[in-house]
């Protein structure tokens, strides 16, 4: 095989560098749309040199917050997330030590009908917050999900203050129960 043909993604870095949101191109017609949603060599010359080795997917519905989640390394995962129906604002929280932008966060809303992705790199608590009747969200994950290695950051932490669109979530009782950064020992990402 000498080429091979490719949609364009156009990538757009965050105020936090190292989350990159992404956006593919459509070719749309009168049947409907067809887009790529993952290129390994595209995404790789692009900064996200990652292998993703597993996919997940939730339902949710209308104020749902899931989050926000990390895993410890060596099972820290980078993240590729989407949503194919309805709408999400997901968030990013760089947990990373010596990270000048440590405790920070970034926020977009991913949506069935603006079709952007999020890449979250490791290092990074991730949650987000169902905005329409119900969303179904995708994901894809560097690493293979392990519950002895699961960790989080509470959802509104005053430290790290999130403008989450919603007030009053419905939250998990392992997200409700969440630590808040401050007593957050320094998380080991393996990287």
């Amino acid at each position: 095989m000498s080429g091979f043909r490719t949609q364009e993604f156009t990538f757009t870095p965050q105020s936090i560098a190292d989350v990159i949101l992404v956006s593919p191109k459509l070719r749309e017609d009168e049947r409907g749309f067809f887009a790529e949603t993952y290129n390994e060599p595209v995404f790789r010359q692009n900064g996200i040199d990652v292998t993703f080795i597993q996919d997940n997917h939730s339902q949710s519905q209308q104020g749902v917050l899931r989050g926000l989640h990390f895993q410890r390394g060596p099972f820290a995962q980078d993240k590729l997330v989407r949503v194919v129906e309805g709408a999400v604002f997901d968030v990013a929280v760089d947990l990373r030590q010596g990270s000048n932008t440590f405790g920070k966060w970034v926020g977009v809303t991913l949506s069935a009908e603006n079709k952007e992705m999020l890449f979250i790199p490791k290092g990074f608590a991730h949650g987000f917050a169902v905005l329409s009747e119900t969303a179904q969200f995708l994901y894809k994950t560097s690493n293979v999900y392990s519950p002895q290695h699961d960790g989080g950051v509470r959802w509104n932490d005053p430290e790290i203050n999130i403008s989450w669109p919603i007030s009053s979530p419905q939250l998990s009782e392992k997200d409700n129960n969440l630590p808040l950064l401050k007593d957050l020992p320094p998380v080991d990402f393996g990287i």
